[in-house]
């Protein structure tokens, strides 16, 4: 299937490594152009596709990044809001700004980036975002911070849809259950506490594997494309049919 992606102009946060980096080079791969955004210099340098650097955090640095993308590609048709994390544990265990924080770096990141892309969309006759989001945004874990964040990223995505679709605007989210891949937390465990690593695999996905880079990727692609024209206000899981989120004990 032509996803149509040829020619494309795209712009994805958190981009330098993982899934934002499975997602840009997948999108390379279609034939679009893509900048990533990301804090690290030295992981944007390395990471085989054109970058800029900023703290999605501050809301003058990415909308800067936002602009500069548009800048080098000529304009911007897709934005995909990757870039997130925690601070904190539970509630009891977490500081009004580690709250704060984890909020920043999710859900508040994806709305600036898409507000900043809107004029860049409608100058192209319109786009498609996606938000990142997690297992944990609807099925909730015991982080609660993180939780309340990535469920924001969901019904963001859903809102935006509403406010942007007469602008010509889809706007999704995208919901992984835990990845494996070189280099992540899964990988660690995997390597570290096999026995732990493989009950997981074993007790909380019917498949007896966790989710890849690749089946995230290729489904983000899909719903950006114009293929998934009818999507927007979705939130779409690549879970697996995972039970539930770990609870991130099996982590260092």
């Amino acid at each position: 299937m032509d996803l149509g992606l040829g020619g494309k102009a795209a712009f994805v946060t958190g981009g330098s490594q993982g899934i934002g980096l499975a997602i840009a080079r997948a999108l390379v791969a279609e034939g679009a152009s893509v900048v990533v955004c990301g804090r690290d210099e030295g992981r944007l340098a390395q990471c085989g596709v054109p970058g800029v650097q900023a703290d999605v955090t501050d809301p003058e640095q990415l909308g800067r990044a936002v602009d500069e993308a548009a800048r080098r590609l000529g304009g911007l048709d897709l934005v995909v809001a990757n870039a997130g994390g925690s601070f904190g544990g539970g509630l009891l265990d977490s500081t009004p700004q580690e709250w704060a924080d984890t909020f920043a770096i999710n859900a508040l990141h994806a709305a600036h980036a898409i507000r900043t892309a809107v004029p860049h969309f409608e100058r192209r006759g319109g786009g498609s975002a996606l938000i990142i989001s997690s297992i944990t945004g609807w099925k909730p874990g015991p982080r609660s911070s993180y939780a309340a964040a990535k469920a924001a990223e969901i019904h963001l995505a859903a809102a935006l849809a509403q406010e942007l679709g007469p602008r010509g605007i889809r706007v999704n989210a995208l919901s992984p259950g835990s990845v494996e891949f070189e280099g992540g937390g899964w990988a660690w465990v995997r390597d570290n506490r096999p026995e732990d690593f493989a009950r997981f695999a074993r007790e909380d996905f019917p498949r007896g594997r966790l989710v890849t880079l690749d089946e995230v990727a290729d489904t983000a692609l899909f719903v950006l494309s114009s293929r998934a024209s009818g999507v927007s206000g979705a939130n779409i899981r690549v879970d697996a049919a995972q039970d539930h989120p770990s609870s991130g004990r099996l982590f260092p």
